[in-house]
């Protein structure tokens, strides 16, 4: 075990500055199932999960033991500053950051690591509300918004290597559903950053399981629905989370099925998380397996689990503790292990990039009994369509509460358990990812959904105001139409654009993207470090399970 002083870790940051970020890091692309620096060398990812963890609350739900809260890792420019030195002597090139605040100044941080030669790999999902639910997962304009707006935040820094549009998602057979909102969050996503130039990949982080499942997701990820070989809905970079090597293994116990799995994949993939703790101490010794000759063929390297301690149901993780006032680094030897191989590894520079081959797209795997993930994809969620529907509502959704994400699930419920006695329906609001059916207002913002089914029940009613209140929180909106007839109409009207694919927007207020330029290292992040504990974005408003009641038979008043 070993300490440092604030002394080393400032002077790493001088001699990081004095560096210069054009001569630190280059730029990375994929030609085909592989990555390149603009100098033409293969680029394996060397990296680290770099992210404090937030609140667990242990139960019955959260088996995974999933953070409740998050601390933004890239927004506190002391303890980057702080991390930094050990971070080279780990020999890292890439970090890899769960969650992110997008509304706090990140600059100090990543010049820090840019000037360093360490790439990012920022996850757009924020725990909980931030991101989608396996269990009724839904593509809306608050999880559309919430992953741009990060985006648009970190598109001026020069390290970012990749955008994860989700982790573990999919974690059973009988959720592969799930996976066609993942493939729309890429699909989308890659068009936004197309629109502001960026050249950040897109990647998703899967958990390890069957093959009988992960193939077909794999696949279905980087596929072409459209069949003409096109790469806009597929994604650019498969992480798996892999934690196969267990103490000293071995290739042929640990690694060589999932080798073969991924003999043939068409786009690039690597190790997501790698780092098993069931058979202590860590000795890192599958670094050598995976930056060798025998697996480059298939994958381009990996993330060590984690940099920072980090409980788990299997126990727990961490390379380093920090003291109490944050000023101190203690290394484990979980560390200096996971040093000396990736010091070792020299993964072989090839194919050339010219020899990569062009990108290739096939068409997507089938549906059957363990894959049940449709073709045909949810639409892009349009903003102004889904603001225009709201204006034109009859019964709003005006809370009571400040903390009104934690009612919108259960009042979703039971508007659509009343709509269901009534005769009536709440599939508008409902999404199906094995059927590829997706109602017209599904991709708007849970709040939206709710004075949706606020206002088909109070027209159901005849307009009784009473039916309005759910406790206290609807109200009227006398510039409403008044009739089933003349609502629908206006809904109607307002979500007609709002199918198929488009190239999204920021919303209204958000600042312009920066392009890919450097950071220039005017802001510090510094701080930030209590601003930057926070709970899951209330404007995300996922993850609430409100669709239990969708699937009632049919509709009072429906919108074409």
């Amino acid at each position: 075990m070993r300490a440092s002083s604030r002394f080393v870790a400032g002077l790493a940051l001088a001699g990081a500055f004095l560096t210069g970020v054009d001569a630190a890091i280059q730029t990375v692309t994929r030609n085909g199932r592989y990555l390149y620096t603009a100098d033409g060398n293969r680029f394996y990812i060397k990296g680290v999960a770099y992210q404090e963890q937030g609140a667990v609350v242990a139960s019955a739900s959260n088996t995974f033991l999933e953070p409740s809260t998050f601390i933004d890792p890239l927004a506190n420019g002391t303890a980057c500053t702080r991390d930094l030195p050990y971070l080279q002597q780990l020999g890292v090139n890439a970090i890899r950051a769960y969650s992110v605040n997008s509304s706090l100044n990140h600059d100090s941080c990543m010049q820090t690591f840019s000037n360093a030669g360490i790439y990012t790999i920022i996850d757009l999902s924020l725990p909980g509300n931030g991101s989608m639910d396996r269990d009724a997962p839904s593509w809306t304009t608050n999880l559309l918004d919430l992953y741009i707006e990060t985006i648009n935040v970190f598109s001026k820094y020069n390290n970012v290597l990749a955008y994860n549009v989700g982790n573990e998602v999919v974690i059973a057979a009988n959720g592969t559903a799930a996976a066609t909102f993942v493939k729309a969050a890429a699909r989308d996503v890659k068009a936004y950053l197309n629109s502001i130039n960026s050249g950040a990949l897109v990647g998703y982080a899967s958990i390890d399981a069957d093959a009988t499942w992960l193939d077909p997701l794999a696949n279905y990820l980087s596929c072409d629905p459209s069949g003409s070989n096109s790469g806009a809905a597929a994604i650019d970079l498969f992480g798996l989370n892999n934690y196969e090597w267990c103490g000293n293994s071995t290739f042929e116990a640990s690694y060589a099925g999932v080798e073969g799995q991924f003999a043939g994949y068409n786009v690039a993939a690597y190790f997501s998380e790698f780092g098993c703790i069931t058979s202590p101490p860590r000795l890192w010794t599958e670094v050598g397996a995976l930056l060798s000759s025998e697996m480059s063929p298939v994958w381009s390297g990996g993330v060590a689990f984690s940099y920072f301690p980090a409980a788990s149901a299997q126990g727990q993780f961490g390379m380093v503790t920090i003291s109490p006032d944050g000023s101190t680094v203690t290394t484990s030897s979980d560390f200096t292990n996971l040093q000396s191989q990736y010091a070792a590894a020299s993964p072989p520079n090839s194919p050339s990039q010219s020899a990569a081959g062009a990108a290739s797209y096939p068409s997507c795997p089938q549906q059957n009994s363990t894959w049940l993930a449709s073709n045909t994809l949810p639409p892009t969620p349009n903003l102004a369509a889904c603001q225009c529907l709201e204006n034109n509502l009859s019964c709003q959704f005006t809370p009571s509460t400040s903390n009104y994400t934690a009612i919108v699930g259960s009042l979703l419920d039971y508007a659509c358990t009343l709509i269901g006695q009534s005769g009536g329906s709440c599939s508008a609001i409902s999404s199906n990812g094995t059927t590829g059916q997706y109602g017209a207002v599904s991709e708007c913002d849970p709040t939206i959904m709710l004075s949706y089914v606020m206002s088909d029940y109070y027209i159901a009613t005849g307009a009784n105001a009473q039916s309005c209140s759910f406790g206290g929180n609807g109200t009227v909106n006398s510039k409403a139409p008044s009739s089933a007839t003349a609502a629908n109409s206006a809904a109607s009207s307002c979500l007609a654009s709002a199918s198929g694919t488009s190239v999204p927007t920021l919303p209204a207020g958000a600042p312009s993207p920066s392009g890919s330029s450097s950071s220039s290292g005017g802001g510090s992040g510094s701080s930030h470090s209590a601003a930057s504990i926070v709970f899951a974005d209330a404007r995300t408003l996922m993850g609430m399970g409100v669709l239990v009641a969708a699937g009632i038979a049919s509709g009072l008043w429906t919108i074409a």
